[in-house]
């Protein structure tokens, strides 16, 4: 089985949606647990890598390719 490939800043779809009705979070800290932003209500949640690659659906947008040339 293929190794799910995330980053920080993704937006990723999870498999149950929060309670707010979405089911799109943004990844904004990553260790050997994962912070994870609802971008429904900003709600944040930090969970296990194992818990989170789990039940993450799919990758919907990724930072790669996107520079900040500020």
């Amino acid at each position: 089985m293929e190794r799910k490939v995330f980053q920080l800043g993704d937006i990723v779809q999870m498999k149950k949606q929060h309670p707010c009705g979405s089911n799109e979070m943004e990844i904004i800290r990553m260790g050997m647990d994962i912070r994870i932003k609802c971008t429904g209500c900003q709600h944040s949640v930090l969970i296990p890598r194992a818990k989170f690659e789990k039940n993450m659906k799919k990758v919907l947008r990724s930072v790669e390719g996107k520079t900040d040339n500020n």
